[in-house]
């Protein structure tokens, strides 16, 4: 994020060819489908291997715990300067679905550090939003379940501690009241303040290191943090003309536990808030907590997401921060499609045809929204070759053998 500079684009719009040629390398995306493991007993906590798995980063296990790594420390989208660590557990599976979980483990935190525990759940055949937990105590999934995954987050400052995890299990409850983190029919919509991220050769929260012309953004909160290669958490952000698909792979600007999206009463954080209002935009715009952020920083724009570079420049043509509309893909139903493409990025077209006029872009992994599809140029690619397009958006299409999915209803 940047708070008070204006910018002139460095590059020219001529090295976006040269985006389809470069290689992201990326961390094998993380368990996007349920676990095919023989489901545990519902009457007894379940140990969790402590053994990290695709899509995490700057963790290893030492015996029974999760301790941070040895990466040195980096500023991504919050601008706070940290070591940072992220570990995703392999999904449990229970006997029978479960309303609620009761998540156990010890965390070590010397010296200004921190640790956190996070669960998700697989409900209407997608994952849900990682939700915190607090050892011991029943956390409400957004709808019975009989699988879960965990995730440990550990940060530490420049220097110095090392935070861990250990003897993690999870055990099914139902004694808890059920939560308002619901899935809506449609996903929620809202108008923010767009800033560019930068930071090329930086690392963001997933540990994804950022390169020139890059395709993610970043939120305020690790709810909707999609692990490194994973688009499970991703949004459509447009202007009035183009949109762009990606994955959501930082955290920041300004807040990092600011899940504006979320119904006030289930927000992390500011539930004085309405749904869909960041903290900075209050701060900035209402002197909203003394116009100041979680950390206490005085809050020098109304930001409530940053996009990297690529998104900024190439897929939304933007010249400078601006307001955007973004959608959050994962908390609605809708038919959905995910990219599936090994680098740069694939073109959004205002026609079923590689003719037609590129009107935004879809970023490595990120998941698409399909209204429904239509007959166009045949097209080769990763799903094989098809004549089928999708359209994304009023007026917009992609290439279906670029997009992983189903079948969708005919425009």
């Amino acid at each position: 994020m940047r708070t008070t500079r204006r910018f002139t684009p460095a590059l020219g719009l001529t090295a976006a060819a040269a985006i389809l040629a470069a290689t992201f390398t990326l961390a094998p995306p993380s368990i996007a489908a349920p676990s095919t493991a023989a489901p545990a007993s519902t009457t007894a906590p379940v140990a969790v291997s402590p053994q990290p798995i695709a899509g995490s980063s700057n963790v290893k296990q030492d015996g029974s715990r999760i301790v941070l790594g040895d990466a040195a420390a980096a500023i991504g989208a919050s601008e706070l300067k940290q070591r940072s660590g992220l570990a995703e557990l392999t999904p449990v599976r229970f006997s029978t679905p479960a309303s609620s979980v009761v998540v156990g483990y010890t965390a070590s935190t010397p010296d200004g550090s921190s640790a956190e525990v996070l669960v998700r759940a697989w409900v209407h055949g997608r994952w849900s939003e990682w939700t915190p937990t607090k050892a011991g105590t029943p956390t409400a999934l957004p709808g019975a379940s009989d699988q879960v995954q965990l995730r440990i987050i550990v940060l530490a400052p420049p220097t110095g501690a090392k935070p861990s995890v250990g003897d993690v299990s999870v055990q099914p409850a139902d004694k808890v009241a059920a939560s308002n983190m619901t899935i809506q029919a449609a996903p929620l919509k809202s108008k923010v303040f767009a800033t560019r991220e930068g930071l090329v050769g930086g690392t963001t929260a997933n540990g994804h290191v950022i390169v020139d012309r890059d395709h993610f953004v970043a939120l305020p909160s690790r709810r909707g943090l999609s692990g490194n290669g994973s688009g499970t958490y991703s949004v459509k952000v447009c202007t009035a003309s183009r949109c762009a698909f990606e994955p959501v792979w930082d955290v920041g600007p300004w807040n990092t536990k600011d899940d504006y999206w979320n119904p006030s009463a289930t927000r992390e954080m500011w539930k004085d808030l309405p749904q869909g209002k960041p903290e900075a935009q209050a701060a900035y715009q209402n002197g909203y907590n003394g116009k100041k952020d979680q950390f206490g920083r005085t809050v020098a724009n109304p930001a409530g997401i940053d996009l990297a570079d690529g998104v900024f420049w190439d897929a939304l043509k933007l010249a400078d921060n601006s307001w955007v509309d973004v959608t959050y893909l994962w908390t609605g139903d809708g038919g959905r499609g995910t990219v599936s493409i090994s680098s740069g990025y694939l073109n959004v077209r205002n026609a079923p045809n590689s003719a037609g006029a590129v009107v935004g872009m879809a970023g490595k992994s990120a998941q698409v929204t399909v209204e429904c599809q239509t007959t166009g140029e045949n097209v080769t690619g990763s799903q094989g070759t098809s004549n089928v397009w999708l359209r994304v958006n009023a007026g917009m299409y992609v290439a279906k053998a670029w997009i992983s999915g189903g079948s969708f209803g005919a425009c």
